[in-house]
């Protein structure tokens, strides 16, 4: 059937609904009938991708009731009228009250099937237009985006949502690579703290020598150096956020202090007696499961359980393959602006390529791969047999599978290529219309997501 959208046909005689819904057929148009409007009611929301066909004399709930509770979900849902000789004034007065249009008894299959796809034109440019107003605010909001679409990444991206602006401390999860600092800053900007400091400290790359006066400062002459007195990294967060990364790399004696901290809301500097109030999100992030290093003894199980208030977990990039053409075609983008070099688009098989790659360095191994195709150009070297050797490929995907993973990726880059243009991507891949719309709704692949 036709991806330009549903009609939902609704009259209570059977012989009308099945003459109608066999002429709307034959338009290759997708076609659900009731016999009533109370069932018809039931299949519309806001975001249904379809309109109405409705005749105004029906038993209960008739055509103008319908009319009114349809507005009442989505104003902009077209509700096309059937009529009888007698009803002409009644749909008038329909047209005024926001019916996209009335069709006069007795009408020919052509006259039904052109008000129809007209209308369908009409519901399809006001869904994309709303997909467009929500890209735009997307866009336009603070803070780093998080890319992806698999279920994971929508997950992550409604719980940062959720926790956001609740100032409670989280513990960010990921191998290296995934981006926990990219969570923490989108942490930060979507929340009432985004005009304050946003501060990162690598425990992982600090000396003990110096981890404590790094993170609570130090009064002048605390120690032989200490010719200045020096705020640390809690104060310089306050009303902010302190993103903590490879927390597992803290030293038990500052783990014992910095509990203190989240605990009491104040910091003391090195040499000093004096409590300092602070008021900040702490974002620990770790690559190692932290209960495990608790138990082994290298992590403190307290400030484990008082970091653990919400967990976010990044999937790596080999558990979210389908999110590689997008990522791959975003740093295409920046990178292509940032070195302001030609973008070359590769072919399928090099799409398939990154697909079959394991990516253990994750995002940050795909943007640099990706930079490096930029600054290279022409020059690049695709046979990446060392790196896609058999050994990084799925073997535990059947042919079917891994036939349908390619298919999806050349379908995914040729609409993100072609920015969601249908044409497009049907002349890229020779393609026919209908075979094009089935594999798009075999992969859950929506065009209003591409534009």
């Amino acid at each position: 059937m036709s991806g330009l959208g549903k009609v939902l046909f609704i009259d209570d005689e059977k012989h009308i609904r099945q003459a109608n819904k066999q002429s709307l057929e034959l338009a290759d148009l997708a076609v659900v009938c009731e016999d009533c409007a109370e069932k018809g009611l039931e299949q519309i929301g806001r975001e249904w991708p379809g309109i109405v066909v409705c005749d105004i004399r029906l038993p209960q709930m008739d055509g103008m009731e319908f009319l009114q509770k349809v507005q009442a979900i989505d104003r902009d849902l077209p509700v096309i009228l059937i009529t009888g000789h007698g009803d002409i004034s009644i749909a008038v007065k329909a047209m005024r009250n926001g019916a996209y249009d009335f069709i006069e008894k007795p009408y020919s299959a052509e006259r039904l099937v052109k008000t129809v796809l007209r209308g369908l034109e009409k519901r399809a440019l006001t869904l994309e237009n709303r997909n467009l107003r929500r890209e735009l605010e997307l866009h336009s909001a603070p803070g780093p985006r998080i890319i992806g679409r698999t279920p994971g990444m929508e997950k992550l991206r409604c719980t940062i949502a959720q926790v956001a602006d609740t100032g409670a401390d989280v513990l960010v999860f990921g191998e290296t690579g995934t981006g926990k600092e990219l969570v923490a800053r989108a942490l930060h900007e979507n929340s009432s703290r985004r005009t304050k400091n946003f501060v990162a400290i690598n425990c992982g790359a600090v000396s003990e020598s110096i981890m404590e006066s790094e993170l609570f400062g130090h009064e002048q002459g605390a120690f032989t150096d200490a010719k200045t007195a020096r705020i640390g990294k809690f104060e310089h967060a306050n009303g902010g956020t302190l993103l903590l990364d490879e927390i597992e790399s803290m030293p038990l004696r500052v783990q014992i202090n910095l509990l203190r901290v989240l605990q009491e809301r104040s910091v003391e500097r090195l040499g000093s007696n004096r409590l300092i109030p602070v008021d900040l999100r702490v974002v620990a992030a770790s690559k190692v499961n932290l209960l495990e290093a608790s138990q082994n003894g290298t992590f403190r199980e307290d400030l484990y359980y008082r970091l653990n208030v919400v967990c976010l977990d990044i999937p790596p990039l080999r558990e979210r393959r389908e999110d590689i053409p997008l990522l791959f075609h975003h740093f295409l983008l920046v990178a292509g602006h940032r070195y302001q070099q030609e973008v070359l688009t590769p072919s399928g098989t090099q799409m398939n390529a990154l697909l079959s790659y394991g990516w253990p360095g994750n995002v940050r191994e795909l943007r640099n791969f990706t930079e490096r195709y930029v600054l290279l150009g022409r020059q690049f070297d695709w046979s990446l047999e060392r790196m896609l050797s058999g050994k990084e490929k799925d073997q535990n995907q059947s042919l079917v599978q891994q036939v349908e993973r390619f298919e999806r990726s050349l379908i995914e880059h040729a609409l993100v290529s072609s920015s969601g243009s249908l044409k497009e991507v049907m002349a890229v891949l020779e393609l026919p219309r209908k075979t094009l719309y089935d594999k798009m709704r075999k992969f859950s692949l929506k065009k209003a997501d591409y534009k």
